[in-house]
């Protein structure tokens, strides 16, 4: 099938973590949530939509008390409100068309680290392989890499709700590449060959 031209599905991910990053022993980084909204390229209003958190059960891993501190994620909402991470690829593929869209994100990170865990749980890949780094496509815009919140802040963008929860950060990628699209002609869906 070819790949769709009709929305940019925009991704954050939250992992288990713990002071240091590394992961203790017999412990390893695991996706507990998979922030994700649309956005629409080519419409004459550009709008974020369908804006989602899919919390996802660590079966390796627990949330430690510097992962609560950071993400706000409690092993508590979890187990209240997560599912099996076959399941949200499931949902990715199907509710989001996940495997014939564009997808983006800030930085590689995200594609690299769902490629690793869906490998590892011998779970198929709910991407396309058309990823946009956006960290990327804002250096080549503005001469500087750097995080989100800093990127926000360079172009004079509030952001939106709780940092490092995965909607709240899916949401403020996407505002931030609205604004590339509106402001510096950015044009996504060319540079990646459509």
């Amino acid at each position: 099938m070819a790949i769709r031209k009709d929305k940019i599905v925009v991704v954050d991910l939250e992992m288990t973590c713990w002071e240091g990053f590394d992961a203790p022993s017999g412990q390893e980084n695991e996706i507990i949530e998979i922030g994700i909204c649309l956005l629409d390229p080519k419409a004459d209003v550009i709008e974020v939509t369908d804006k989602r958190s899919i919390m996802v059960k660590p079966t390796r891993s627990v949330i430690s008390p510097f992962c609560t501190n950071l993400t706000t994620i409690t092993p508590e909402m979890v187990a209240e409100r997560g599912i099996d991470f076959s399941t949200a690829c499931h949902i990715l593929e199907t509710e989001y068309d996940t495997r014939n869209r564009l997808w983006a994100s800030w930085g590689a990170f995200d594609r690299q680290f769902f490629w690793k865990q869906s490998k590892a749980r011998k779970v198929r890949y709910p991407f396309s392989k058309k990823h946009s780094n956006l960290k990327r496509v804002f250096q080549d815009a503005f001469g500087q890499r750097m995080g989100l919140m800093r990127a926000l802040s360079a172009v004079d963008i509030a952001p939106q709700g709780t940092m490092h929860r995965g909607d709240d950060d899916a949401y403020n990628t996407a505002l931030l590449l609205k604004h590339l699209i509106e402001n510096y002609g950015i044009n996504i869906m060319k540079r990646y060959g459509f």
